[in-house]
This record gives C-alpha cells, structure tokens and sequence, in this order.
C-alpha cells in the first residue's frame, strides 16, 4: 500500500511539474546584491600650479625635478575617434606615449580587450605608457602601459576628460572621473628626459601637467554600483579578476578575502602586484565590498595568501611579502630572520619600519579596527615564510601551516613571534595550506591539489592522503578555501582559472558522509536565480538534440540507471554552428565516474585523468572526477552554464545529486544546441531555464 500512493504522490507531483512548466508561471527572482565601491574619484586642481602644454606647438619646454617619487598627473581633453591605425594623442619623447588604436580581435591579451567589441566588430582601445628606470638594474627601462577597450563607455566617440596620474606607486587611467585601469610601479621615469611634448592638436586640448601628483579622493557614484550575482563574480573591471580566495566567519558575517588580479599575474612587470580586496555578507543575499584590506603602498610590496583568524578577540588577516619576486633574496629581511630562527629555535618579531638597508620579506599581519573592516598593517615580521596560513585549532591554540619559502606546523602564544617549528615534515608546504575540523575528522587543504585528514582524536602522524586514495573534493577551484557558517555548514570558496591566474570567484557548500568523505553541492542562497523553466522533455533514451533558449541557462535532469550502478550518460553543448568549441559533461554510472571532455558529435570523449590519476582539475579544462557519487539510484544532475563577454566563452558548473560539483571553462563556447546521448540508462524530465542575467 505504501509502494502505491508512493507512485501516485510522484505521478501527482511529475503532473503538477508539467502543467507549471507548460502555464510558464513566473519565478519570484531572490534578490541578490552586492553593493560595490564606487569607481570615481575626484582631483582638486583649482590651487594648484600647472604646466599648461599648448595644442598649436609640438616642443614646449618641460621643467621637472630630477626626484620623481612624488609622481605627476596629466589633465586633458580628448575628442575620441575612431582611427584605423594607431594614433598618438600626447608623447614625451623616451617616457610617454598616449595613444588609441584597433586591437585585432584574433589576438589573446592579459587585457582581455578582445571581448569587448563595438557593434560594428571593432576593438578600438585607449592606452598610455610610460617608461620607468628599473630600481635593479639603472640601464634596464620597462614600459608599463594601461588602457581601456572604448565599447566599455557608454558613449565611447566624442570629448573625455582623461586623468592619468603616476603616484609613485601607481599609474592609473581615469576617463571622466572613473577609474578603468591601473598597474603597479617598479621604477621611476627619468626626469632628464621629460624635456617636450608631442600633442596632436586634431584630438586634444586642455592639456596640463601637475607636479607632484595629485591624490584623488573617491566621489559617489552617479547611480548605485550594484552587481547581483556574488556566484561566479569578477570586480567590475575589463582586466581584473579574483586570485587566491581566503575566507572567515565572524559575528555573524563571512568574509571573503582576495587577491586582487589585473592581468592575468602579469601586472608589476610579471611580479603580481596583488594585494587583498574584500568583501561581506550577514545573510548571504546582500554583499558588501569594503576598501581594500591590504593596499599597496610601497614599489617593493607585493602580498602572497595567508588567512583570516581571531587574536585577543580582533579579527586578524595574515599575509605573505613575495618581495624575492622582485629583489633578491640577500636584499631583504629574510636571511636576518632565518639565522635568529635557528639560533634561538624560535621566531623573531620584527617592526620593519625600523630596519635599515633591507627590504621587508616574510610573513607579517593586519588588524581590523572595527571588527568587520579597516584593516590596518602591523609592520610586524613574525616569520620567515612567505604564505602564512594562521588558524586557532580546537583547542584554542594558535598554530600555524608555513608554504612558501617554509614549510610544517608552527604554534607560538601570540602572533607577532615566538613561533617554533612542531613538524618540520607536515605537511609539506606548497602554495596554501588550511586547516579545519568537521564534526570527528581532521581535513588539511594542500593548494591546489593535496588534501589530508584523519580521525581528530588521532595524532598528526595518522593523516592520510585523500588523492592518493581517490577521495578528494577538487572540483576546478583553484585554492580553495573552507569556513564552517551556522547550523553546522561548511562552505568551499575559490576562484575559477580563466586567465594565466585568477579567475571568478565561486562557492560551493560542502556534504559530509559519516565516513569522513566529503563532497560538494551548490549553494541554494546564491545560486543565480532564473526565469521560467520550459519542459523539453518528459523521458528520453537513445540521443536526442535540443536547442538552447539563451547563452546562459541551467539545465536540470533525472538520470535513471536501467541496471543498479550500470550504463552511461553524455551531454554535449554545441555552439549555434559547428562543433570546435563544444565541450562534453559525461557520467560512467558503472565506474563512479563524471568529466569534462573535448566535445566529439558522433561518440563519447575518450576517458579523462582524476586528480589521483595525474589529470589537472585546477586547469578548469578537461578532467575526471571519482567517488562520492550515489549511481545505484535515480539522481538529478544541474549543469549551469554562464557566457559572458567578459568571459569570452562559458563557465560550465555541474552538481550530480548534490553529492559532487565539477567546474569548467570553455573559452570561445556560446551554447546554441545540446545533445543527450545515453546507453543503459534513461534521462527523464527535462528541463531548462535561463538565467536571469
């Protein structure tokens, strides 16, 4: 009897499914926001002296001083056309070149100016470089160049206000009070040099140069600076992008803590030049993007991962100086730290403001003055490792997992030195190790690919390798990060490789089986809401193809195995036309199997590699996933797919019964087509829905 009104309460609910489906009722959309720092600034040249450069005259003299560290700041009018080569706007000779040009689509750059094309097919840009002394090398000259793609503004041809400004430690582009790009200084231009200038008269006008620059104070927004998707978020800028994510729960928010990235890692001459931006949340629908944690304020600066974590009751952000990126290593501080740690078998703490005549490397901290954010820099040097991932354990203990430079397990009773070494073996350093404990099991994070745990009454020596044995959570993220929340939840943040480095952020909750296995599921508060679902199908067998309502939906089915644990389901997504840049999501029900694979139309992709297997999940391309997957019954699989034009292809995200989620990128890929192809199995309910954005 049971069995029987089991089937009728499903036979009613498939009905009810359909006739929604088929009456197309409305989605109430959840709202989501997150609210973002406005990007305009404002400059107060009123008081100020001016070197007024005239439009009629290519050789007005310039008179500058030979110490440039206080920068400059260039004013002018620009009347923006459209040329078909490059067009100088102002150049100083051996120092300056301002500039618009076409950027030829075809070709890839960490500006990621391709994506932005005008209506008309064409990628015209604005850019400004200067050439700056190298502080390591005195006959080395490096050009940093900045620039925009014009259909970013709203009205791209006709007269801009452009700003560039040199701080010192910055060279930024603004165009009519809004910030578009900047990247970090190594060097200064020659002031010897900075004799003339070379202004075409047919575009500019207006033009003056300020000395030292002048610093700008952040004005609010015309409108509110909205996005209202935190999942699968970038910052609002054409070449920027989320780097190493670390996250915290404190009073009631979660913190998200990252490594801002233009470029690709290509920034500060290829030296990174990251620091860490962030952003909150109480309620996980409403987001706040705070002022900078760690903002650079020196050349040499140029911050690696650490974590967020509590001291004396104060929220707490470690971080790593990468400056060996720059200087070498006899340069800095940490041969001075390295020999007071082996003569004293603990750590110094060292104030870096005092140090003469080397250059600050290592580990060091910030400390939020309000609980939430204003973070302020300690100075203090309290290690040698350049990627400190401080955490307080169960017991209340400060501990520490050096990588980077350092290795092992470190525990000290305050956080500014004294740190000794417990294991020097485990674990074994790398990019980013985190800790954390859920409910009778130890886990350690590895970066990009490693993960430990054991039983949490067991000592350290009884962790085990969880990708050795096939049993670990990766899932395209690269670094990701875990925070337990309320209620006992766990959550998993990291950012998606679409670039050399960085990518978008993204979080996934995280599912724990009594055995300690964990895996992934997406995150029912920031799933990105959608429009209608249209039913495209109540059953299906064999293959089947079906054609896409929009570029960026999420498609949702039942897979039912004909045999326990037997058979196989494929899902192609094709482009409009064609087949190059398809990409295949494939589940082998009898191998506890999914991947990602090269899209083939008349055949499954060939096997892909797990991560136990030497296959590179954190490269977001083609991968294998094992285990932690319920094939014996039916199971609803969710694939999201995102395009952008910022993306300049697709981000696809999967979620197979909510026991496992695997990432992907696909550059070049608008879906227009998807194809079924199953054997053994039956694919039952059918569903798609467009995103809302």
């Amino acid at each position: 009897m049971k069995t029987i009104f089991k089937h009728l309460f499903l036979a009613t609910f498939f009905l009810m499914s359909i006739t929604a489906c088929q009456e197309k009722e409305p989605i109430v959309e959840k709202k989501l926001e997150v609210c973002l720092q406005s990007p305009y600034w404002v400059f107060d040249f009123s008081p100020l002296e001016q070197s007024t450069l005239s439009t009629t005259k290519s050789n007005d003299k310039l008179s500058l001083p030979e110490n440039l560290t206080k920068g400059f700041t260039i004013r002018f009018t620009v009347d923006i056309q459209m040329p078909n080569t490059k067009c100088s706007l102002i150049e100083i000779p051996q120092v300056l070149d301002v500039y618009l040009r076409q950027h030829n689509p075809k070709e890839w750059t960490n500006q990621n100016y391709h994506n932005y094309q005008t209506p008309d097919g064409l990628i015209p840009v604005l850019e400004a470089s200067l050439s700056l002394q190298s502080p390591t090398n005195p006959d080395k000259f490096q050009d940093l160049k900045i620039g925009v793609p014009l259909a970013m503004l709203d009205n791209p041809k006709g007269k801009h206000e452009i700003i560039l400004q040199f701080s010192g430690i910055q060279w930024t582009l603004y165009i009519d009070g809004r910030l578009y790009d900047n990247d970090f200084a190594l060097g200064y231009p020659i002031a010897s040099r900075m004799k003339s200038w070379k202004i075409n008269p047919d575009y500019v006008s207006n033009a003056a140069l300020y000395e030292p620059a002048i610093q700008p104070i952040q004005a609010k927004a015309p409108t509110p600076q909205v996005s209202h998707n935190i999942q699968y978020w970038t910052p609002p800028y054409h070449n920027a992008w989320v780097g190493d994510v670390v996250t915290f729960f404190h009073k009631g928010r979660y913190h998200v803590f990252y490594l801002f990235d233009r470029r690709g890692h290509a920034s500060k001459f290829g030296k990174g030049g990251h620091y860490f931006e962030h952003l909150s949340t109480k309620d996980f629908r409403t987001w706040t993007e705070h002022e900078a944690a760690t903002p650079l304020e020196h050349q040499w600066e140029t911050f690696g991962t650490g974590t967020p974590f509590l001291f004396n009751g104060k929220l707490c952000l470690s971080y790593g100086l990468h400056t060996t990126r720059i200087y070498p290593k006899e340069q800095t501080t940490l041969p001075m730290q390295w020999e007071y740690l082996e003569k004293n078998k603990h750590t110094g703490s060292f104030n870096y403001d005092t140090i003469q005549n080397l250059i600050p490397a290592g580990s060091t901290y910030s400390i939020s003055e309000d609980g939430i954010s204003k973070f302020k820099k300690t100075h203090i040097l309290y290690h040698p490792c350049e990627n400190p991932s401080i955490y307080t354990d169960p017991n209340g203990n400060l501990k520490m997992l050096a990588n980077y430079g350092a290795r092992g397990t470190w525990s000290s009773d305050s956080v500014a030195g004294g740190w000794k070494c417990l294991d020097a073996d485990f674990p074994l350093g790398g990019d980013c190790t985190f800790f954390f404990r859920w409910g009778n099991y130890d886990y350690i994070i590895g970066g990009f690919t490693r993960l430990w745990s054991k039983a949490a009454a067991d000592s350290t020596s009884a962790y085990r390798d969880l990708v050795a044995e096939g049993k670990d959570f990766y899932n395209g993220l690269s670094v990701p990060a875990i925070t337990e929340i309320p209620k006992g939840r766990f959550l998993m943040a990291g950012w998606l490789k679409m670039q050399n480095w960085g990518g978008p952020l993204i979080i996934h909750e995280l599912v724990q089986h009594q055995d300690g296995y964990i895996g992934t599921k997406w995150m029912d508060e920031i799933t990105p809401a959608t429009k209608s679902p249209e039913l495209l199908t109540p059953e299906l067998s064999g293959t089947k193809t079906f054609h896409t309502p929009s570029e960026s939906f999420i498609l949702t089915f039942e897979v039912h195995p004909k045999q326990a644990g037997q058979g196989r389901v494929g899902v192609l997504f094709l482009p409009e036309n064609g087949e190059e840049t398809s990409c295949e999501w494939q589940m082998k029900l009898d191998r506890n199997r999914a991947q990602y694979g090269t899209g083939i139309l008349n055949e499954y992709s060939p096997d892909e590699k797990t991560l136990r297997e030497g296959g590179s999940p954190q490269a977001a391309g083609n991968y294998a996933i094992e285990n932690g997957m319920n094939t014996k019954e039916p199971f609803i699989v969710r694939i999201l797919v995102n395009n952008s034009n910022k993306f300049g292809g697709s981000l696809i995200d999967a979620e197979i019964g909510k026991q496992r989620t695997m990432l992907s990128y696909r550059a070049g890929l608008s879906v227009g087509n998807i194809l079924f192809r199953m054997d053994k199995a039956t694919i039952k309910n059918v569903n798609i829905a467009p995103l809302c954005y």
